[in-house]
């Protein structure tokens, strides 16, 4: 009962079988027959869908196809269902019809035990092969991922990651492709609300009118009420793209007006009867447009919006051409029976395809297929799909039989053992988690950078496991990104947060990006311990400077205009000082960086702050590797107390100028600068671990662990520099 199931499975292409000719051009615009061609535009769709990731690493535009499927179908049925007044509904005819007549617990049900026993199994399937085939820093985020999957809201999980700047650019997901289907999910829990409203609305005052009678004002108000959800959720998609493209891409609100598109055609379908040779344009001309849609478009980076109005009319014009009859038609590539059997398991292959990938990626090491992997990965997902989906076809049979309770029973008998071993995998994750953390607080086992001060040098010397461990390492931050007290990337507000005393004998105000973030551990604990108040003024990607910054290329006005108030705030506030980066280290060469340099505008910026009475303490950047580091750490093997392999390490020289920009700029009087150059890196070499501390959590930013473990050097400098 998606656009991704068979036609064996209940809604989505059934009906009678027709001839050749003028009977099969009378199917195709009665709408409600079997319609060959749907089967083989889901082959063409997800075929796009395989073949894009495999070998070009791209995104087709296919995923749109089968969400402009899903509301076709599904709206097809439901209002055929409420033109019989309830009878036939999606699900059979047991349990109580509710608004508009649809019986809602059984049309959810019959869904359940199409859909959740195969999604159960290449989920559960996935887990095992991570834990196997994964490096660990996989594991925590394969768990939590997988069940999301199974409860069908993924694609929020991935919004919100995409909205996070310190969301960790690993290996991607086996489970990212269920974005798409919790999308579905979602829509299967809201579409019989709307059409049911629909139908009471158009109904409402009505005793029972004869079917013929329902017929024409159910499918006008129907049509009344989807044309309003395409107009709104494609205004907003096109507003939120332009704004969020990463967080619209996951957005259930931004995709539905492609399932009310596909409504819309269910409903109108009848009516459309277009001449063949006018037919015969539009299936080529629609087939064609798929095709190059992944190659003309970067689906990717432009979706949805108004970009996606390119796949969806596409199939839309595949659907109004039918069944032409024509040896000329594009439907007679569609109706090929190899075509017809790639629909009737794309689901399954949908859902087989990508672990298979990423599991292929992660045992070869590339980041796309060769020819000949690309084509073992195709035909390896294509086995299991036509292994799993006859499978699926017989529970879904026996969950049809008897009481309506059956269907969830069997949906709840698949589940529940996968997210209680999921859960289990992850308790158990936390737990060792936790014991390690209280082993922490002894220097002697957990020195950290102290193993770096007075000439000591004993890397590789310590029995217990590293600190954090590297599959938990991205979740070593400062406290205030849980406390909320970070602004993200599209955010333009100045938050504040107050840390430290009520009281204070000092107050020191943190400003700038992630990297002036990072300092925040340590910086703490100094202003606890010596009764000064800590202010966090804090934005992802975004340098304290006058000057304009990009962000992944593209203008970053959201900083200059939180700059602005920046200043603004500090002016009110009045802090005694402020602590930021005063160089950087950043690769990012697209931002007009990619050596340690002093920012331009940072001296400026800092003047101005010297004009408010306000010093300043300009922290030497921190070393980046260049790479993630705990998934270096977990693809060597490191095993407890290692310092990490020689791959695992860098150079000074590969972030770091020889000697601090900041001495060669002329800066006032009260600009006090620091380096701690020499706690991260030792004749020259930045290990991965230092003193039984893993150093950085990702490429580049700092864990909160070792930034504890420089409160004293730091402590120290920072008075001998300020005075105070």
């Amino acid at each position: 009962m998606t656009a991704l199931s068979s036609p064996q499975q209940g809604l989505s292409t059934s009906g009678h079988r027709t001839g050749s000719g003028a009977a099969r051009d009378h199917t195709a615009r009665a709408g409600d027959g079997h319609r060959p061609e749907i089967d083989g535009l889901r082959a063409v769709a997800v075929l796009l869908v395989a073949s894009y990731h495999i070998w070009f690493g791209r995104v087709s535009g296919g995923v749109d196809v089968f969400l402009l499927l899903t509301g076709f179908l599904i709206t097809g049925s439901l209002v055929r269902a409420c033109e019989r007044g309830g009878r036939g509904a999606p699900g059979g005819p047991a349990g109580p019809a509710g608004l508009g007549g649809i019986r809602y617990g059984a049309f959810l049900s019959r869904l359940a035990v199409r859909l959740v026993p195969t999604a159960v199994l290449v989920i559960a399937v996935t887990l095992v092969g991570a834990r196997l085939l994964l490096p660990e820093t996989a594991w925590q985020d394969a768990t939590g991922q997988a069940i999301a999957s199974a409860l069908y809201h993924l694609n929020w999980q991935l919004a919100l990651d995409s909205a996070d700047y310190l969301a960790r650019d690993e290996s991607t997901s086996a489970f990212q492709h269920f974005w798409s289907l919790s999308i579905q999910g979602q829509f299967y829990l809201l579409w019989p609300l709307v059409i049911g409203a629909a139908v009471w609305w158009a109904t409402r005052g009505a005793a029972g009118p004869a079917e013929t009678d329902r017929g024409p004002g159910i499918r006008r108000t129907v049509a009344f009420a989807l044309a309003g959800v395409l107009a709104l959720s494609l205004a907003y998609s096109v507003y939120i793209t332009r704004a969020d493209q990463p967080w619209a891409y996951f957005d259930t609100g931004a995709r539905l007006w492609e399932f009310a598109l596909g409504g819309l055609l269910a409903i109108a379908l009848p009516w459309l009867n277009p001449p063949r040779a006018l037919r015969l344009l539009l299936g080529w001309g629609g087939l064609a447009a798929l095709v190059l849609c992944g190659v003309v478009l970067q689906v990717s980076t432009a979706f949805p919006g108004y970009a996606a109005l390119w796949p969806t009319l596409a199939a839309v014009a595949i659907v109004v051409a039918g069944t032409t009859g024509s040896p000329w038609g594009a439907d007679r590539i569609l109706t090929l029976r190899p075509m017809r059997y790639l629909g009737s398991i794309s689901y399954a292959l949908y859902l087989w395809h990508w672990p298979v990938l990423v599991f292929y990626l992660a045992a070869t090491e590339r980041t796309l297929a060769s020819p000949l992997g690309g084509a073992a990965v195709l035909a390896l997902s294509v086995a299991l799909a036509a292994a799993t989906t006859p499978l699926s076809d017989r529970i879904a049979d026996f969950g049809k039989r008897g009481r309506t309770v059956r269907g969830p029973a069997l949906a709840l008998a698949c589940l529940l053992p996968l997210l209680l071993t999921a859960g289990t995998w992850t308790a158990r994750m936390d737990a060792e988690q936790r014991h390690l953390e209280e082993q922490v607080a002894d220097t002697e086992r957990y020195p950290g950078a102290l193993a770096l001060t007075d000439g000591r040098s004993d890397h590789g010397e310590y029995p217990d496991p590293v600190h954090p461990d590297p599959a938990n390492a991205a979740d070593d931050l400062p406290v205030t990104y849980d406390d909320g007290c970070n602004q993200d990337t599209a955010g333009t507000e100045v938050i504040v947060c107050e840390y430290g005393a009520d009281d204070p004998e000092r107050t020191i105000a943190l400003v700038g990006g992630s990297h002036a973030a990072h300092w925040f551990p340590a910086l703490e604990e100094i202003a606890e311990d010596r009764g000064w108040r800590l202010l966090n003024i804090v934005k992802g990607a975004c340098l304290f400077t006058d000057a304009p910054q990009t962000y992944k290329g593209d203008p970053y006005t959201a900083c200059a205009e939180w700059n602005d108030g920046v200043m603004a705030e500090l002016a009110e506030l009045r802090p005694d000082a402020v602590f930021t980066t005063g160089t950087t280290t950043s690769h990012d060469t697209s931002a007009g960086y990619g050596e340690e340099q002093v920012v331009e505008g940072y001296p400026e910026r800092w003047r101005e702050l010297g004009e408010l009475g306000i010093e300043v303490v300009a922290v030497r950047d921190t070393p980046r590797p260049g790479f993630d580091v705990p998934e270096c750490l977990a693809g060597a093997g490191s095993g407890a107390g290692d310092a990490g392999t020689d791959e695992c390490t860098s150079e000074r020289t590969d972030s770091m100028t020889d000697t601090s920009p900041l001495e060669a700029v002329d800066l006032p009087g009260h600009v006090s600068t620091l380096d701690l150059t020499d706690r991260f890196c030792e004749s020259g070499v930045c290990r991965p671990v230092v003193g039984n501390v893993l150093v950085h959590w990702d490429d580049g930013h700092v864990t909160a662990s070792y930034m504890r473990t420089l409160v004293p050097v730091l402590e120290e400098r920072l008075l001998a520099a300020t005075g105070w």
